[in-house]
């Protein structure tokens, strides 16, 4: 189907009909699947044959799923999984050995820190940080054992950017695996294979499935990158679930039209933001005040749905802020059809030292917005109340 476009992608890559001719996919729920002989069951166990085997391999809701996402990032094979954290460490646990090193943006998701920092170096690899304005000095990073270069953009929660292009001429440069975390893009926004990335991940979770239903990740790539994290997988068991696929495979029907949305809020939600005079910096990769406005131009169809911005009044403006909001959420999430509101310093990186949240742009008084689908002035009226002193 690559003769159509991205969102007639989305809607028509399906699954083969059944005998039944459905007009819309059904769920398989079921775990195994049967074989019509003995000598069926041995091709099929030897993949002399594509066939459905067993649910945590495979299966036709998890294929059509994987099978979109392929053909929106422009990738060659992919594997679904049953949380954005099991795509990741999948990913790293099938392509690392002992002995590799990593070089990775400083400012990745929480748990994806934890992985670096405190997990694989049991297994002895390593991973060494650059700071997000500071991607001069990746190469002065890399050694010998060095496999992978690795990042987020925009990334979680600062809402900073890294040049795609730049990252991919220097793993090609230095033979090095470029792995993105393509999240808070999504494949309508952004597509790093274009860039030179060897794997592209996202966690589902977020504005994939875009209403805070289901949790689900997926990594897509290079066939025989994706091979080797398949057999991880399938002998791991990180699926993903038939249902959740189901559901995904649902939501990237309608990924083109909630996006341009979300976006369009968005702008607009920034654009006031930068008018209220108890916030000192606003974030959003297409606000020309943004520092890397101009690679957020050339790389991203949009600018997403997430803004950061700083309140004056630091850790205690930042909690009076989340209490006098009305209608958005507090929640950890994101990408929903529902905005969220959360003050990372005083919730989901109140563990790290203040200096370990200065280093990630973690201030005091920074607020993240994932801004939702509902009409944006009752979503500016709600931030301007709150904003209130």
């Amino acid at each position: 189907m690559s003769n159509y476009h991205f969102e007639t992608q989305a809607i028509r890559n399906q699954t083969e009909r059944s005998q039944f001719s459905e007009h819309s996919t059904p769920m398989y729920i079921t775990s195994s699947f049967v074989f019509d002989d003995a000598e069926d069951m041995r091709a099929s166990f030897a993949e002399e044959k594509e066939k459905n085997l067993y649910s945590r391999f495979s299966n036709p809701n998890t294929t059509e799923f994987v099978d979109k996402i392929v053909a929106m990032e422009g990738a060659e094979s992919g594997y679904a999984f049953a949380t954005g954290m099991a795509a990741v460490f999948s990913t790293f646990g099938a392509l690392l050995r002992a002995g590799d090193h990593v070089v990775s943006c400083r400012s990745v998701f929480g748990s994806t820190h934890s992985l670096f920092t405190k997990f694989f170096p049991k297994w002895n690899i390593q991973t060494s940080y650059f700071n997000v304005n500071e991607a001069d000095k990746i190469e002065g990073l890399i050694q010998p054992n060095t496999k992978i270069l690795y990042a987020e953009t925009p990334t979680n929660p600062g809402v900073d950017l890294l040049d795609l292009e730049l990252l991919g001429a220097i793993a090609k440069k230095h033979d090095l695996l470029l792995v993105i975390d393509n999240c808070f893009a999504t494949p309508y926004l952004q597509n790093p294979i274009k860039f030179g990335a060897d794997i592209v991940i996202h966690s589902a979770t977020k504005l994939i499935d875009g209403q805070g239903r289901v949790l689900g990740g997926v990594a897509v790539g290079k066939a025989d990158l994706i091979r080797e994290i398949y057999l991880f997988s399938r002998n791991t068991g990180p699926a993903m679930s038939p249902f959740n696929a189901w559901v995904l495979s649902k939501s990237l029907e309608t990924l083109a039209i909630r996006v341009e949305k979300h976006c369009e809020n968005a702008l607009k939600v920034a654009e006031f933001l930068e008018t209220q005079s108890n916030v000192n910096l606003v974030k959003y990769p297409f606000l020309k005040s943004h520092p890397q406005y101009e690679t957020a131009k050339k790389q991203m169809k949009l600018g997403g749905n997430i803004i950061a911005f700083e309140i004056n009044g630091g850790i205690e403006a930042g909690r009076k802020f989340l209490n006098k909001i009305k209608m958005c959420s507090l929640s950890a999430n994101l990408g929903d059809t529902r905005s969220i509101v959360t003050h990372p310093a005083s919730t989901t990186h109140s563990s790290l030292a203040e200096e370990d949240r200065l280093e990630v742009g973690i201030t005091d008084g920074l607020v993240r917005v994932s801004v939702g689908l509902e009409n944006v002035n009752d979503i500016l009226n709600d931030l301007k109340q709150a904003l209130e002193i």
